[in-house]
């Protein structure tokens, strides 16, 4: 009997896709079997980039990493999850302000659905104070993000920004 793919989802709003976030798709995929970048908008957030941009980056800066495919979403994420067929949910850690939030989502989560389970990968160290909102921030006041993402994305930022 052929065993089930294994399928997982990594939820974000990507505005922009930072290096950290690359790191925890790269490790990802090696954690199962299809790996669905889920983009989404979420409704506390000023995105820089519309729904569609950041698809096209996220895009863009995963073309080489097998298993891994870019979907929209806007829904519940459980919903978006049984959805894609997946059975985990990928999250990455940088500090423990992010664990409480996590932790408490992650329990919200199975109680919606307990069939989908939530790990948890710590961001390398290097990239742990990289923060989608801060690059942003730095970039706005002329700041160089060229150590937070990579040189597509600084120039995608720098475009926006004119």
């Amino acid at each position: 009997m052929a065993s089930k793919q294994r399928i997982g989802v990594y939820p974000g709003t990507f505005d922009p896709i930072t290096l950290g976030h690359l790191d925890i798709i790269r490790r990802g995929a090696h954690l199962v079997d299809r790996l669905v970048i889920g983009v989404t908008t979420n409704p506390s957030k000023e995105p820089m980039f519309t729904v569609a941009e950041r698809m096209e980056m996220v895009r863009r800066e995963v073309a080489d990493v097998p298993g891994v495919s870019v979907v929209e979403f806007d829904s519940l994420l459980m919903d978006f999850a049984e959805r894609e067929g997946a059975t985990l949910i990928l999250r990455g850690l940088r500090a423990v302000a992010d664990f409480e939030y996590e932790y408490q989502m992650a329990g919200m989560n199975q109680q919606l659905n307990d069939r989908i389970e939530t790990v948890f990968l710590m961001a390398d160290v290097s990239l742990q104070p990289i923060a989608s909102r801060l690059v942003k921030e730095i970039a706005r006041y002329g700041g160089a993000i060229n150590k937070f993402v990579t040189p597509a994305v600084a120039a995608d930022v720098a475009k926006k920004l004119k």
